[in-house]
């Protein structure tokens, strides 16, 4: 009992010391957005509450001056094109690869781990050079371009659900004339929502924290997405941190009401399709 007593009690402690290490920083950022600019020049510490806990005044001025609506157009315009390319790129994909037999099979899934595996910084000077020839440099389809690229996560979790969804319903489907795209619009496609649903809140997650290609492949100020205004909103306001604060906190709001929100959805996909 003293032994399982003691192994609990360092469970709780690592969980503890674990929710300090995420929510510390969040919660020094958050106060500090708060506080207005003479408490920051009196050396105000990071945790230290401010005199009025409803100065919005920072949002403001980071929300106009940081141009923050067009940076959330810019944002949404792109997951929406992105998010939607890689749902139906990679559910295409799983279901070719589960249901058909082709020559090649086994390299063609032995190339998506190899691909996964190479860093992408060693193919950006390429990459750069096909996204530039195609005349999509400095332009919102540039990234989503590059997103739509189904990742090998997506096709894994694809893939799982479509191994679950028994074969006898396709072959159902063909007594009655179906083709195989209309097995896979009318029968697979709707059986993936579990899925769909992860991969867009993973995929969503990811694309809308990315800062290096739409800093790199969009340099105008006026394709600004959440990441890189914010990062150019720093410049005139480097030594404004409870401004800058207020800008991080508007960027990081929705991304944490999303996943809190739809967090048994990334959990439940993940584990769901593991299973026949």
């Amino acid at each position: 009992m003293t032994r399982r007593a003691v192994a609990r009690a360092l469970m709780y402690a690592s969980l503890l010391a674990a929710t300090a290490v995420v929510l510390l920083p969040l919660a020094a950022v958050f106060l500090t957005s708060l506080k207005s600019e003479r408490e920051m020049a009196n050396g105000s510490g990071a945790l230290a509450l401010p005199d009025d806990p409803l100065n919005l005044g920072n949002y403001a001025t980071a929300f106009h001056d940081g141009r923050m609506l067009s940076a959330f157009a810019n944002t949404a315009f792109i997951l929406l094109f992105a998010i939607g390319g890689t749902v139906l790129i990679g559910s295409m994909t799983a279901y070719a690869i589960d249901r058909f037999s082709f020559r090649c099979k086994k390299p063609v899934l032995a190339l998506f781990l190899i691909a996964a595996l190479v860093p992408g910084v060693t193919t950006q000077v390429a990459t750069f050079q096909i996204v530039n020839s195609f005349g999509m440099f400095d332009s919102l389809w540039a990234p989503i371009a590059l997103y739509m690229g189904t990742d090998i996560v997506s096709i894994y979790i694809f893939l799982q659900f479509v191994r679950s969804i028994p074969t006898s319903l396709d072959e159902a489907a063909r007594l009655d004339g179906a083709n195989a795209f209309t097995i896979y619009r009318k029968i697979i496609f709707p059986l993936l929502k579990p899925a769909i649903a992860t991969v867009v809140i993973v995929k969503g997650i990811t694309t809308y924290n990315d800062f290096y290609i739409p800093f790199l492949y969009m340099p105008s100020e006026d394709l600004g997405v959440i990441s890189t205004s914010l990062f150019r909103f720093k410049g005139p306001f480097g030594a404004h941190w409870e401004t800058i604060s207020a800008g991080a906190i508007l960027v990081i709001l929705p991304t944490l009401i999303v996943f809190l929100s739809l967090q048994r959805y990334i959990y439940n996909g993940f584990t769901k399709g593991a299973t026949r």
